[in-house]
């Protein structure tokens, strides 16, 4: 059978493959410590992919090149001294080492998702299996006049991987949660304080139990004084609260004691430092579970580090000394020395390791960890000061990100203007055929703007407001639990709570094509745009009939409309827990809208006719329940949408704005409590999302029900003389 493979390139193959993989290994380590920590800064789909690729491509290369090194050393006994690769078998066993270096991988990622962190196990084999490879490669090479750096390599190389499992093994969430867990209490001796109590009754001498409630004075929590904190304080308050909240990842309670101090210091903080503590919470929350902080920050963690500089540099030295002492003179065999190729390709693999290695103690001594477990305020100011200098000298617009927790953004999604956008149908059909019709539409139907301030400063207000509210854990949770009837309450709208008191799924559709209709059919007198292609949402317009105020409340109910429709149609996960049947209604919606609008749109795409198409709508005839005539054939909630904005339509403009801008938080509010811990975990590893700030916003308010009362009563006994 002839060879399919030429000889040439099978001859090229040997000669090249190793090489070009273990230079390939060294490049995706620089891909992911460079890109790993820009994943939570940043929104990107592409950005997410490539570190995806390079995270999974890693272990993959650098345990197939250790398969190689391997394969090469046994190849070498077989061939005739013209035949011998350019590598001397010493060199082969200098290179392994280097692979389980890589395997260890960066600090700025040790997971790429939550479920990695579950297969520390996995790991553990795989270290012990590479470790007995690499020692396998070394021990046939003895002897070696390179063991001595070949030696403090592997040291280096099973610290590094020992370092990631344990990292791993930390942010495993049942690790995670054993570790948070009190030590078992049994509590007072209950046996023997009813001997006690029982021998007094006996003997007549007068003895009672007393049950003391401990008050849990909470009404002057909202009674603060507002101050702003600098940055150093609020990388300080991120930290302690992370410490007493990080059991919120594996969904634990809280004492009401903490509850309080929680709500104290929230109370007394303004929306951007309020925000500014919540992203460094959430920061640490991803070097927890993500990356190799948890492990690297301590004693043990820094002499590790230490050691493994000193190795680098000391096998860099010895190595240049065997080099100059072997290639430098004529009484060694050819074949015994090293090819000059080989040569650049080890100081490469040297020189990479101690540059990727200096680059992590660079970030380790300014991380957030560094600033908050040092005891001296000069030094943590330096230090931050220091860091901000750094960050200032970033140029680009890579570095308007580079000072960034989160990447402060936020998604949009409209089903009107998704319905009225024209498309192709192969395209959908063969998207949908290969799996990627979600990935399509979001690049084609979403687009993404910054989170403005004065959205934040509402939202901050509306729950600060509400928490104020919540002096017990009853009322707590039920503000927690409400999704717009208290905003529609308050508002005297009880002829509109019909709509929010439906299935969770159905209401926010209701309440996102109302909104939309509401929208596009009024008139712009002040001159803002209504192009859904590109709201000037942060530009103040310059009202003429519509104030300020109503101004800003209808632009945010439509920011948050948009948002949450996005976030129920393109990520469901983090609606999981209240979407209900939503594809089957968000289906039978968009046909129906798209049978209604289409007729009344052009072939252009336009704001102009996106007005027309909803003004058309809103002059549908709903004399008679859209319900009743359907039936159960079809789950569309297109005309009770426009049932719903008729009824808006009735109310005074400002009032109107305002009713929905207050649902509109409270959905907000209401799907961010609900949403699972560990999905909003999964977000900040993503860029991070509005609605987790939204959770654990909540939760630093006392909003919810992640709380219990604890320690609320003490037993006593009482003995009388």
């Amino acid at each position: 059978m002839p060879n399919v493979i030429p000889e040439d390139a099978k001859k090229l193959w040997e000669k090249w493959n190793l090489r070009v993989f273990i230079l390939f290994s060294l490049f995706l380590q620089m891909v992911l410590i460079l890109c790993a920590p820009e994943r939570k800064r940043r929104r990107s789909v592409y950005l997410n992919h490539i570190i995806w690729s390079a995270y999974l491509l890693a272990d993959w290369v650098a345990a197939f090149t250790v398969g190689l090194i391997a394969s090469n050393q046994a190849n070498m006994k077989s061939k005739t001294e013209s035949e011998m690769p350019f590598q001397t078998e010493e060199l082969l066993a200098f290179w392994a080492p280097f692979l389980l270096l890589h395997l260890g991988g960066p600090d700025a990622i040790t997971a790429f998702s939550l479920e990695d962190n579950e297969l520390w196990i996995r790991h553990l084999f795989g270290l012990i299996i590479q470790l007995i490879a690499v020692a396998y490669v070394i021990i046939k090479a003895l002897p070696s006049d390179l063991w001595i750096p070949t030696t403090l390599m592997l040291l280096v190389g099973i610290i590094k991987y020992a370092e990631r499992t344990r990292a791993l093994y930390f942010g495993c969430l049942g690790n995670f949660k054993d570790y948070l867990l009190p030590s078992p209490d049994s509590g007072p001796n209950y046996a023997q304080l009813m001997q006690v109590y029982s021998s007094k009754k006996i003997a007549h001498v007068p003895a009672e139990m007393i049950v003391q409630e401990i008050e849990h004075g909470d009404a002057a929590d909202y009674d603060v004084r507002v101050e702003r904190i600098s940055e150093l304080d609020a990388v300080e308050g991120g930290f302690r609260h992370f410490n007493i909240f990080k059991g919120l990842i594996v969904d634990l309670m809280f004492t009401f004691n903490e509850r309080k101090e929680s709500r104290k210091y929230f109370f007394a903080r303004t929306t951007e430092d309020a925000f500014k503590v919540l992203e460094v919470e959430l920061n640490f929350m991803y070097d927890a579970l993500y990356t190799k902080m948890v492990v690297v920050n301590g004693k043990i963690g820094y002499i590790l580090r230490f050691v493994c500089s000193v190795c680098l540099v000391a096998a860099l030295e010895r190595f240049a000394a065997h080099h100059k002492h072997t290639n430098g003179g004529d009484h060694r065999p050819d074949r015994l020395k090293m090819h000059v190729f080989d040569v650049y390709v080890t100081y490469a693999l040297l020189i990479g390791a101690i540059g990727l290695d200096s680059i992590a103690i660079i970030k380790l001594i300014f991380s957030d960890w560094t600033i908050v477990r040092l005891k001296y305020p000069r030094a943590k100011k330096f230090i931050f000061e220091t860091r901000k200098k750094l960050t200032f000298w970033r140029i680009g617009r890579w570095s308007k990100a580079f000072g960034r927790r989160w990447s402060n953004k936020m998604s949009q999604h409209s089903l009107v203007h998704y319905c009225l956008r024209k498309r192709f149908k192969w395209i959908e059909i063969t998207a949908e055929w290969l799996g990627f019709k979600g990935f399509l539409d979001e690049i084609l139907y979403t687009r993404s703007m910054d989170v403005p301030d004065d959205l934040k400063k509402i939202i901050f207000e509306v729950l600060k407001k509400k928490a104020a509210q919540a002096d017990d854990l009853k009322t707590a949770q039920e503000i927690g639990s409400a999704r717009g009837e208290l905003a529609l309450l308050h508002s005297a709208c009880r002829s509109l709570i019909g709509s929010v008191e439906e299935e969770y799924g159905k209401s926010l559709l209701l309440w996102h094509i109302a909104t939309d209709l509401c929208f596009f059919t009024e008139g712009d007198e002040d001159g803002e745009t209504t192009d859904h292609e590109d709201p000037k949402v942060e530009r103040l317009p310059n009202p003429s009939s519509r104030d300020e105020e109503t101004t800003i409340d209808r632009r945010f109910s439509k920011i948050l409309s948009d948002y949450m429709f996005y976030l129920l149609v393109m990520r469901p996960p983090l609606m999981s827990g209240v979407q209900g049947i939503w594809k089957i209604r968000f289906r039978d919606t968009c046909e129906e809208a798209r049978k209604n609008l289409l007729s009344h749109q052009e072939n252009k795409f336009s704001s102009e006719n996106m007005n027309i198409a909803c003004q058309k709508l809103l002059h549908t005839e709903t004399a008679v329940d859209p319900s009743v005539v359907k039936g159960s054939r079809s789950k569309s909630v297109l005309f009770d949408a426009c049932i719903l904005a008729k009824k808006l339509k009735k109310m005074e403009e400002r009032k109107r704005w305002k009713v929905m801008s207050k649902v509109w938080v409270e959905m907000l509010s209401y799907a961010a409590n609900c949403c699972k811990p560990n999905v909003h975990v999964q977000q900040i590893s993503k860029g991070g999302e509005l609605l987790t700030f939204i959770w654990l916003l909540m939760i630093q308010l006392g909003l919810g029900d992640h709380f219990w009362s604890g320690d609320d009563y003490l037993m006593k006994l009482i003995v009388q003389k």
